[in-house]
């Protein structure tokens, strides 16, 4: 199992594919807040062929080792953990597919260290964030689920997840397989729990202005591939990064909230776009 040992000592999982042009940087895949690497099993396929694919697990979730201190489960600690995983790889650069919190981690690198990015592909994320969409992410996270089998939790997610529509039913299976563990006595987090302890911490505290991170990747490709529906990212706040970034892929998935599988063709074009810059 490839992983590595943080500088707080942290076993983190990590999976290295494909091979790729060796004149291309590989992608970096970063998953949203309480997911993990199967994030991308969806578009890993059409990424393949082409590219070298890497993904992580960030600290307390998916395989990756489970932190004495919840309070090192912050944007600035992963960030630095992306930057401990590349020097383990002998990595200099990388292009970043980042979902949701992996777009603020990728942003959050621009400012840290620039010159290890070679592009940038957020995927339902900007530089700000609806109250929305954060008060839903509040309610649910660190919650032990109701269901108790995988298909239950399959039907739920179907019925209770907002913006979605026209998804195959053997999509929602896949979806509770990833963020639900079967104990064999119920149904339990792909996370650590303590992970609701630091987001709600952060809650708390006054939002930061994100925009001087969206400028920080001035000059590097850059792609924005949002759901419609997304309850996290508005279309005036893609419209605002549009403006500032005229270069910026955008792409909008219909049928989808927050956030899109990445294998709809809208997103797949922009990818496609999106990597032949890098």
């Amino acid at each position: 199992m490839p992983e590595f040992k943080t500088s707080d000592n942290l076993r983190l999982w990590y999976e290295d594919q494909g091979e790729g042009d060796p004149d291309t940087p590989p992608i970096l895949c970063l998953s949203g807040l309480t997911r993990n690497s199967t994030d991308f099993d969806y578009v890993l396929p059409y990424l393949l062929g082409e590219h070298r694919v890497i993904r992580l697990d960030y600290r307390g979730r998916g395989k990756s080792q489970r932190a004495p201190d919840w309070r090192t489960y912050t944007i600035p600690t992963e960030a630095r953990d992306v930057l401990e995983l590349l020097a383990h790889m002998e990595l200099d650069r990388v292009a970043i597919l980042g979902t949701s919190r992996g777009g603020l981690i990728a942003m959050s690198l621009a400012l840290m260290a620039k010159a290890r990015l070679a592009g940038v592909a957020l995927v339902d994320i900007g530089p700000e964030l609806a109250p929305e969409g954060l008060e839903v992410i509040a309610d649910y996270i660190g919650q032990p689920p109701e269901a108790r089998t995988l298909e239950e939790a399959a039907l739920m997610r179907a019925a209770l997840i907002d913006g979605f529509a026209n998804v195959p039913a053997d999509r929602w299976r896949q979806e509770a397989e990833k963020h639900y563990r079967d104990t064999g006595d119920g149904l339990a987090l792909t996370y650590d729990v303590k992970l609701r302890d630091a987001v709600l911490e952060a809650g708390a505290q006054p939002v930061p202005d994100l925009w001087p991170l969206f400028d920080a990747m001035a000059g590097l490709p850059l792609a924005c591939i949002r759901g419609v529906n997304s309850n996290l990212l508005t279309e005036a706040t893609l419209t605002q990064m549009a403006r500032r970034r005229p270069d910026m892929i955008v792409a909008q998935v219909p049928d989808r909230g927050h956030v899109p599988f990445l294998d709809e063709a809208e997103a797949l074009e922009a990818l496609n776009e999106w990597t032949m810059l890098l």
